[in-house]
């Protein structure tokens, strides 16, 4: 019962962010273009750097790469967490999670291109694809720390007994 409810909370992280990246990825290019000036004149405003367009064009840049970067490393995290639920071997869950994340990096890239001032682009593709990896390996590492953790408390307490 438990292990269902961890999956169900999972599933809908899951499918909430799928829903926002496909709330952006519907933003036509002005709409999406005002979202990242306003957040890189926003961090303009908090680092010592001349305030012109090419530094603000540079910056939108940067912002949108972390932001495919970020939300595509929490949809390995989540995706992996998932299948972490079931008794699959750690390579074939890592392998299903990729695959996973990177037909909706591709489903998102193929969205944008149907919309206006919007475009495919492989090297979005990529990056997404970089950070379902490493939300991958992030979640194998936290697994693999806590279970040297249990392992050391099952001994402490297997040595005071």
């Amino acid at each position: 019962m438990k292990i269902n409810i961890i999956r169900i909370i999972i599933m809908i992280l899951l499918i909430g962010t799928f829903y926002i990246i496909f709330g952006f990825s519907s933003q036509n290019g002005e709409e999406s273009g005002n979202v990242s000036a306003k957040i890189a004149r926003f961090v303009l405003e908090k680092i010592p750097i001349e305030k012109n367009e090419q530094n603000l064009k540079r910056t939108e840049g940067i912002i949108r790469k972390i932001a495919h970067f970020s939300i595509y490393a929490w949809v390995g995290f989540l995706v992996m967490s998932f299948f972490s639920t079931y008794s699959i071997k750690e390579t074939k869950r890592i392998m299903i999670s990729l695959g996973i994340g990177i037909l909706y990096a591709i489903s998102d890239e193929i969205h944008q291109s149907f919309v206006p001032d919007r475009s495919c682009q492989i090297t979005d593709v990529i990056l997404d694809s970089m950070g379902v990896l490493l939300g991958i390996l992030v979640l194998c590492l936290m697994v693999k720390i806590h279970n040297k953790i249990k392992t050391k408390i099952n001994r402490q307490n297997i040595a005071k007994s």
